[in-house]
């Protein structure tokens, strides 16, 4: 299949040709014709596999026909749930539609209102947006959506999982209700991702191209035992000093972690540079463009950047601290291995990481292997149970495992030190170790950190 049989506008074809662009990928073979036809949309596919285009070019489609109507408010609205992605999604709409008349927007969190209230005052065709900043504006009346034609959600579970659900049904209720609507995500659909389907959409088609529990094949995955935090440490030296480390991102639980690892590697020599967020958005960007011009080798950051940040090149994803949901740890390493390119995530593991450690596996059916380093190898073994099989034992989201429990176990602990007979518990939320993810915020306050 190539792009000239979903019969786009010339001009749109034109844009895909100038990015050496042959063939659709699955995910775009599947959903473009769909949105092409006027169909609501459930999709999901793994991070790094094309949808952005699969809801763009649709979108793009879409406006290069004239609207029946005249108004000022957008035709095309893109919710995202980070400033990273949304700028993504503005750099794709501007590079597919560039020979095309349309007039395209970005409605950031964080970024000075002007430019943003100098965009709504004239006719805009498609905008897209962080849902807090919107609401801000539909508040003040500054944007009218009764005309909008589209409205798009990517990477919708994320934006659950930041509370957001509440802001994105009143942007809904204040577009048309006949309208078509996409709702795209990289993790699987559960019972929550369902739900806020059936809110949204209308005799929607589902669309899954990725499996349950898979992982990019393109990536290499292993992990190194660290006794603590020291030990981590000295791993991390050992595996920077390496030069086939072009670049590299190196994930941390928190904010603070971020920027005291950054200071010490730029310390210690490197080009290195923290991203996380309590920093401006004018600095999120500078951090960003200084990576992509190869300023930056080593990017410390939170999971502010394991969705939405596109850097080409990326060839080492470090987890220096695993992530709190398992789903999350499938975006961080899809920051490398991308449009086709190999790549390598090393995640280090201390024994009061097995819980997070088991949730991941769980997720991606898969055992990660254990590697060490002549001169760095942890002062015990890590013992794990092997993955046995589970059963539900309630809906819940079913997000890594959640809500389940192996079948015919008890409620034995699960921990290192114990052979492989041991029994364990189903896996919960992690404990506010150092392994974890602790910034999450109640959604006012989580729409002013991303």
């Amino acid at each position: 299949m190539t792009f000239t049989e979903f019969n786009l506008d010339s001009k749109i074809l034109k844009a895909i040709a100038d990015c050496g662009y042959e063939a659709p990928t699955p995910i775009q073979a599947k959903a473009i014709p769909r949105a092409l036809a006027g169909a609501d949309l459930l999709a999901t596919a793994q991070t790094g596999t094309g949808k952005t285009a699969a809801f763009v070019l649709p979108a793009l489609q879409r406006l290069s026909v004239p609207p029946l109507t005249k108004a000022r408010g957008p035709r095309v609205l893109v919710l995202t749930p980070t400033r990273e992605l949304a700028n993504q999604v503005t750099e794709a709409t501007r590079t597919y539609g560039k020979y095309l008349r349309v007039k395209t927007g970005v409605i950031l969190g964080g970024m000075p209102y002007r430019e943003q209230l100098r965009l709504l005052s004239g006719p805009v065709d498609l905008i897209v947006a962080t849902p807090g900043r919107l609401i801000d504006h539909l508040e003040q009346r500054r944007i009218n959506l009764s005309s909008l034609e589209i409205l798009i959600l990517d990477e919708a579970d994320r934006m659950l999982d930041m509370g957001f659900s509440e802001d994105v049904a009143r942007i809904a209720s204040a577009a048309p209700a006949i309208r078509q609507t996409l709702l795209f995500t990289a993790t699987p659909v559960d019972a929550t991702m369902t739900r806020l389907a059936g809110q949204l959409l209308k005799n929607h088609e589902l669309i899954e191209i990725v499996g349950k529990k898979t992982t990019l094949e393109s990536i290499e995955q292993r992990l190194h035992v660290a006794d603590d935090f020291v030990h981590k440490n000295r791993i991390l030296q050992h595996l920077i000093s390496d030069k086939e480390i072009t670049r590299a991102i190196i994930f941390s639980a928190t904010k603070r972690d971020a920027d005291s690892l950054a200071s010490e590697l730029k310390s210690q020599g490197h080009s290195a540079a923290a991203l996380h967020g309590d920093m401006n958005q004018g600095a999120r960007n500078r951090t960003i463009a200084d990576m992509r011009r190869g300023k930056i080798r080593l990017l410390v950051a939170t999971d502010v950047a394991s969705r939405g940040l596109d850097v080409f090149g990326i060839s080492h994803i470090i987890n220096f601290d695993l992530p709190k949901f398992p789903e999350d740890y499938v975006h961080r390493i899809g920051r490398t291995g991308r449009a086709g390119a190999s790549g390598i995530a090393i995640s280090f593991v201390s024994y009061h990481d097995l819980e997070a450690l088991h949730r991941i596996e769980y997720f991606i059916g898969q055992i990660l292997p254990e590697k060490e380093i002549p001169g760095l190898e942890p002062s015990r073994m890590l013992r794990r149970p092997a993955p046995r099989k589970t059963v539900r034992t309630g809906e819940g989201r079913g997000r890594g495992g959640y809500g389940q429990r192996s079948s015919g176990q008890s409620k034995g602990g699960y921990s290192a030190g114990k052979g492989r007979n041991d029994k364990w518990k189903s896996p919960r939320a992690p404990r506010d170790s150092g392994s974890s993810y602790r910034d999450s915020k109640p959604a006012r306050a989580a729409r002013s950190t991303f």
